[in-house]
């Protein structure tokens, strides 16, 4: 299967936001080349890493969108959550001995892509005001910014 490569057309303009989209890309190629390999053990450690990542990139980009006043920002978390079923789904039947790989990756890259284009190109701008606004556009160790990073990630 295809391996992912980022491009200028999935930046959101927010810096912090791009990186943790450019790790999941990351992840996504891992989970690609353990599957490429026929290691069932690697694929689904990279799968458990690339959810429990995806799980802390929704919740932070959440509360970014709820401290921009971002209007639709429920509408966003369902979009979250059904994605998040969706994975379950396959990490249940990956836990079983399914292998899930290419099923899952063709699918992960197409929501991912389409995601990052439409819902979440859709609050980038509210959000770049705000980090603006706030002056914090780089300065992640300070502020609301570094905060919430820390708190999310580490």
């Amino acid at each position: 299967m295809a391996y992912l490569h980022w491009s200028s057309d999935l930046d959101t303009g927010i810096d912090v936001i791009d990186g943790q989209h450019k790790r999941i890309v990351d992840y996504l190629n891992e989970l690609n080349e353990a599957n490429d390999k026929g290691d069932r053990q690697a694929t689904n450690h990279v799968l458990n890493e690339l959810v429990d990542y995806t799980l802390t990139h929704f919740a932070f980009e959440e509360e970014l969108q709820e401290k921009a006043g971002y209007p639709f920002v429920r509408a966003h978390k369902r979009v979250h959550d059904i994605f998040t079923k969706r994975v379950a789904e396959f990490q249940k039947r990956a836990a079983a001995g399914d292998d899930v790989a290419p099923e899952l990756l063709s699918m992960l890259k197409i929501w991912l892509v389409n995601h990052i284009k439409g819902d979440d190109a859709d609050y980038a701008e509210s959000v770049r005001k705000m980090l603006g606004v706030e002056g914090m556009e780089g300065k992640v160790a300070g502020g609301w910014l570094g905060v919430a990073l820390k708190r999310f990630f580490g």
